[in-house]
């Protein structure tokens, strides 16, 4: 804010509680929603859509804990974000892993 100042424009998605928010704020004004305006904040939350979607195949609140507990802990435990690391890291960060996983898996 105090490099480049006040946004002119804030662009959001079409949910609702984005513009109840700018509202409350005084910045619905400066409020920008389109179809196409926003593939940079939409594409940002997928895989917690994706997870969303996993969930609900799941009648009850119990079953679904144990799957979303599990599912973190894999999903942290073997996401490493390739595009950061050269592919010797990279290799050696998935042997790793394996390794703890299949030690974990054992016990």
């Amino acid at each position: 804010m105090k490099r480049f100042g006040q946004p002119n424009v804030v662009v959001t998605d079409l949910q609702r509680s984005y513009g109840a928010a700018m509202k409350i704020i005084g910045n619905a004004d400066r409020q920008e929603t389109g179809r196409w305006l926003n593939n940079r904040v939409e594409n940002s939350y997928i895989p917690f859509r994706r997870r969303e979607r996993a969930m609900l195949r799941f009648r009850r609140m119990r079953s679904m804990q144990k799957f979303v507990s599990v599912q973190a802990s894999v999903c942290n435990h073997f996401n490493h974000e390739r595009h950061l690391y050269s592919r010797d890291n990279f290799k050696l960060n998935r042997t790793v892993a394996l390794a703890e996983w299949r030690q974990l898996c054992a016990a």
